[in-house]
């Protein structure tokens, strides 16, 4: 990393431990302390409201979330597959209360910027001096003409972990052998990357094993690349030869309508029956930063990439799905690493110290089957004001892997899973 010392690396994302013990100066604001408030719980929100206080335990952080429990996202493909349960993939906040955080079970619903004050849907009002906006995504119901929430209970998208995930599998267990499963991959920029190419492979994992191998799993696209492609393909075609098939948008894969009832997708040249269609649509940012202002005619948050302050809004940082961030993708870990950044910068700015420097970094893994993992991994530096990665470091799984090199980055996918929700919520 050339223009990034690896003390402030370090300072930022490694030595969040030793400031919560040994803390920043504490400084009274007329004879009360300083207020964080966090909206969302997710693997940006959670972080930022955590390590904000391990950066300085005299900082008063609330962290505002409308579930009673956070749903994994990432791994949740594996329910499809029938190798996790929903159970492994939840989490309370009592974690987040040891350290202090005051965790509101609410839906903040608008966000006044000037008086520097957060509602919520249940008429409470909560002041801040610093705000976090970590709300994930949101999706353009209508982009697809007859896909809304109610066609979503014919064509689930399971891109909320939770209801719409067992649905989906609901389904698949009810279609008999032969039966046709389509995918609706959404256009870019969306939540995971990789995420409907990891679900067609555990889709296809349990038609395997179910004794529904006549099936098939067909992917519309609406781009004409996807991420990791090359790892993808070969993995499909060494479990599942056959079985899947992926076509993008110059193979007629868009659809732009659905008939969810009838099970019908629309593209420019055909209407295909499926047995069971996952939808995913077009995404956008959660919706509270759009409500409050947040986003702009892209649909996404434009931030200071140097610390993901809203260009908007002063004193208010946008992290994760919602924020556009450079190269970054729209990945759990990239919404981890952001908010520990902004952490450090929210407790250095309220003690009048230097802001450090930003350092950025990612990892994506998928699981094709429970041992053949592939990955990606990027490190990350500013650039003239926009984040780019850094040449040289990170890299993706190679083509031509072991199959000891595949089940070890099943494993290492795995141990990532649980350090990162051990960070978040330990």
């Amino acid at each position: 990393m050339s223009t990034i010392k690896r003390r402030d690396f370090v300072k930022i994302l490694g030595a969040s431990a030793v400031l919560g013990a040994v803390g920043f100066p504490h400084i009274a604001r007329s004879g009360s302390k300083a207020k964080v408030v966090v909206i969302g719980a997710g693997y940006g929100g959670a972080i930022a409201a955590k390590y904000t206080r391990l950066y300085d335990s005299g900082i008063d952080v609330t962290l505002i979330e409308k579930d009673k429990n956070f749903i994994s996202c990432p791994l949740s493909n594996e329910i499809l597959s029938g190798e996790r349960t929903l159970e492994s993939l939840t989490f309370g906040f009592d974690g987040l209360k040891k350290h202090g955080v005051n965790v509101v079970i609410d839906e903040a619903t608008d966000i006044d910027a000037t008086k520097k004050k957060v509602k919520t849907a249940a008429g409470k009002t909560y002041d801040y001096d610093m705000l976090v906006v970590s709300p994930g995504v949101s999706f353009k119901w209508g982009a697809i003409e007859g896909y809304d929430k109610a066609a979503a209970q014919h064509m689930p998208h399971a891109w909320f972990a939770g209801e719409q995930t067992l649905l989906l599998r609901k389904k698949l267990e009810q279609m008999k052998d032969g039966g046709k499963v389509y995918i609706v991959a959404p256009p870019n920029p969306y939540k995971c990357p990789p995420g409907p190419y990891e679900r067609a492979a555990q889709i296809a994992h349990y038609l395997k094993h179910s004794n529904k191998t006549k099936s098939t799993v067909t992917i519309l696209d609406w781009k004409d690349q996807f991420s990791k492609r090359p790892l993808f393909e070969q993995g499909w075609e060494m479990h599942y030869p056959g079985m899947i098939t992926w076509k993008g948008a110059a193979e007629d894969g868009k659809v732009f309508g659905v008939d969810a009832e009838k099970g019908i997708l629309m593209t420019d040249f055909d209407e295909i029956e499926a047995d069971v269609a996952s939808v995913i649509p077009p995404q956008k940012a959660g919706i509270i930063a759009e409500k409050a202002g947040l986003a702009d005619d892209s649909g996404w948050c434009p931030v200071n990439q140097a610390n993901f302050e809203s260009k908007i809004h002063k004193d208010v940082f946008v992290i994760g799905d919602a924020s556009i961030a450079g190269k970054m993708p729209k990945s759990g870990y990239a919404a981890n690493t952001q908010a520990k950044v902004v952490a450090a910068v929210i407790a250095a700015r309220i003690h009048g110290k230097a802001e450090p420097k930003p350092a950025y970094t990612n990892t994506c893994y998928s699981l094709i089957t429970p041992h053949h993992g592939i990955s990606v991994a990027a490190v990350y530096q500013l650039v003239d004001g926009k984040i780019v990665g850094v040449k040289g470091a990170g890299g993706i799984s190679p083509v031509d892997a072991s199959q000891q090199d595949r089940q070890a980055e099943a494993i290492y996918a795995l141990s990532w899973y649980k350090n990162i929700t051990m960070d978040m919520f330990g």
